[in-house]
């Protein structure tokens, strides 16, 4: 193939991949569920000109809970095909959303704590994507973001039926490296070099 072909080519592969997302019609829902008694509120978001069953993705907040931005990274997913589960982690089912650092802290540090809490929390998630019949479930994969990486190696961990587990810019620290024999999937770690309150050395520490 020559190069102006090969140029050609890319550009109509773009061009249909820009057309399909135009076309996308992406569906948004409030899904209420419950762990232990804790009312719960996750964000389902799809694209409803898929048919038939999609790959699934269960999406862990950052530290500041159900945000406007979780809500946004589900619909970006959900826009390449995927059918989004934003889970709840902190209760936003009953009211929690942090409104500053100190509530921020005082969420993240109460699933720091209790691993076996954090594992059940996002469990309970897992099962409500994989029982949606939209959902394949032999192709799921969890993306995590600040404190959703450190939640999503403790699901890969206690050996979650994950292809894959996408951690950005996560937060780790003190996993259990014993449990790694029980992933089932691949980890891609992406995270800033420079990053200090999450230094490398935790991405380090993880993948050593």
């Amino acid at each position: 193939m020559t190069h102006m072909r090969f140029v050609a080519a890319i550009l109509a592969a773009a061009f249909t991949l820009i057309a399909s997302a135009a076309q996308a019609e992406v569906r948004t829902e409030w899904v209420e569920y419950s762990h232990g008694g804790t009312k719960l509120k996750g964000y389902l978001a799809y694209d409803d000109s898929v048919k038939g069953k999609r790959p699934g993705i269960l999406l862990v907040h950052r530290w500041d809970g159900m945000s406007e931005l979780t809500q946004k990274n589900a619909e970006m997913f959900a826009k390449l095909g995927y059918a989004v589960f934003a889970a709840d982690i902190f209760g936003y089912g009953q009211g929690v959303l942090p409104k500053d650092l100190a509530e921020r802290k005082h969420h993240m540090d109460i699933y720091v704590k209790d691993r076996p809490l954090m594992r059940a929390r996002t469990q309970a998630g897992l099962d409500v994507l994989i029982k949606n019949p939209m959902v394949d479930g032999a192709r799921l994969a969890l993306v995590g973001y600040c404190f959703g990486g450190l939640v999503g190696v403790e699901l890969a961990y206690a050996g979650a039926p994950l292809r894959a587990m996408v951690g950005i810019h996560g937060s780790y620290q003190n996993h259990d490296a014993a449990d790694a024999k029980n992933v089932k999937g691949r980890f891609l770690i992406l995270h800033g070099a420079e990053d200090k309150p999450a230094p490398i050395s935790q991405v380090n520490e993880l993948i050593g």
